[in-house]
């Protein structure tokens, strides 16, 4: 082949991309006037690969209104013409049309017996999450992928973090607590070890079943008796997630732990505000050299409604950018997958809510070594 050009479609391209579409599917054809229609949408893309006046396949990405998703909805390669790495072009700019347009995760359906395209979206870095039983007009099977586009262009705005994932289920806070150390301190430890020290002097005991979580107040005097500054910001008053529990010792032993913590806070210099942090106040942080850890539900994440530690890297007009540092390893998620994971401005605000009646707000803010 000559040259292969990428580029968008225009009306002009309508009846060479119906031919096409005949010419690859025999089933599950997009009409003429669905064609049509997607070149007039301004949000999606409807992308080409030509050569001459030669249509060599194409791509259309659908961009989600409600939320930062982009799918490939259908792809197609002239017979004659693959073998050129032709799909795998087209792949590549939809993911790149789609991230210029914020969105977060490509995602995409295959039939399960297409070896070939799995192949490729394995090879490109798309991971199976679902699968649809008789999805096409055959009946047959499709398995759904996808993966993340959008990534964060580290700058000289904001520190680099470090990373570091959870060795526990049970651990998110102690892990969150590390990466923000470690930004701040090249010598901090990085271990399973230091993380089950901080649990142990931060948990709450008790929290929803089996062991107990890191609260706010906990985390903040971890730091400090690491020689971090720390201030934390709690929107709520008294000992934290009495809710999760329905026993009444436990309760007690929640109210006791508090009532220590509140002890070792007032022979501290951490700072402790009763007031919920913005997102205004989250950015000065971070320009003042300042490492956020705040408190989410990961019901935005994943419908699961779980107090959750995460450690705030970096923000823009569109994204906070987030270390999670919980990794799903049976679902395949990587290290990758959760560094500096972008999360919409507004999505931030509610995910930063734990609790239905009275949502609780927590952060802690780790600065520099003090001075001794």
């Amino acid at each position: 082949m000559s040259s292969i050009v990428l580029r968008q479609a225009v009306s002009d391209d309508l009846d060479a991309l119906v031919a096409l579409e005949h010419h690859c599917f025999s089933e599950d054809r997009i009409s003429r006037r669905s064609f049509r229609r997607f070149l007039e949408m301004p949000r999606d893309r409807l992308l080409l690969a030509s050569d001459g006046d030669t249509l060599l396949g194409y791509c259309l990405v659908l961009m989600s209104a409600a939320t930062r998703l982009a799918r490939i909805y259908s792809i197609a390669v002239n017979p004659a013409s693959r073998g050129n790495g032709i799909g795998e072009k087209l792949v590549k700019m939809a993911e790149t049309e789609a991230a210029d347009a914020g969105r977060i995760v490509m995602r995409l359906e295959v039939r399960e017996d297409n070896g070939d395209a799995i192949a490729l979206y394995k090879r490109l870095g798309y991971r199976q999450f679902g699968s649809y039983r008789d999805y096409y007009e055959d009946h047959g099977n499709a398995l759904r992928f996808e993966r993340r586009i959008l990534f964060y262009k580290p700058g000289a705005q904001f520190p680099p973090v470090p990373y570091y994932p959870q060795t526990t289920e049970f651990t998110c806070g102690p892990a969150a607590l590390i990466m923000a150390m470690a930004a701040l301190n090249q010598q901090q430890s990085l271990t399973t070890l230091e993380e089950l020290k901080i649990w142990r002097e931060a948990t709450t005991i008790f929290m929803l079943s089996g062991h107990g979580g890191c609260g706010p107040h906990g985390l903040a005097l971890a730091a400090w008796h690491r020689g971090f500054e720390a201030s934390a910001w709690i929107s709520n008053e008294g000992a934290l997630f009495k809710d999760t529990v329905r026993n009444d010792d436990k309760k007690r032993v929640l109210e006791l732990v508090h009532e220590g913590f509140m002890h070792d806070l007032g022979q501290t210099g951490i700072e402790l505000h009763h007031d919920p942090l913005t997102l205004a106040g989250l950015e000065q942080a971070l320009l003042e050299g300042r490492i956020p850890l705040i408190l989410i539900s990961t019901w935005q994440l994943n419908r699961s409604r779980v107090p959750h530690w995460v450690t705030v890297c970096a923000i823009d007009d569109q994204f906070v950018y987030l270390h999670d540092p919980e990794i799903d390893v049976e679902d395949g998620e990587t290290m990758a997958d959760k560094q500096y994971l972008p999360i919409d401005r507004r999505v931030f605000s509610k995910m930063s809510r734990y609790g239905r009646n009275q949502p609780l707000q927590a952060a802690v803010i780790v600065g520099p070594k003090r001075a001794f």
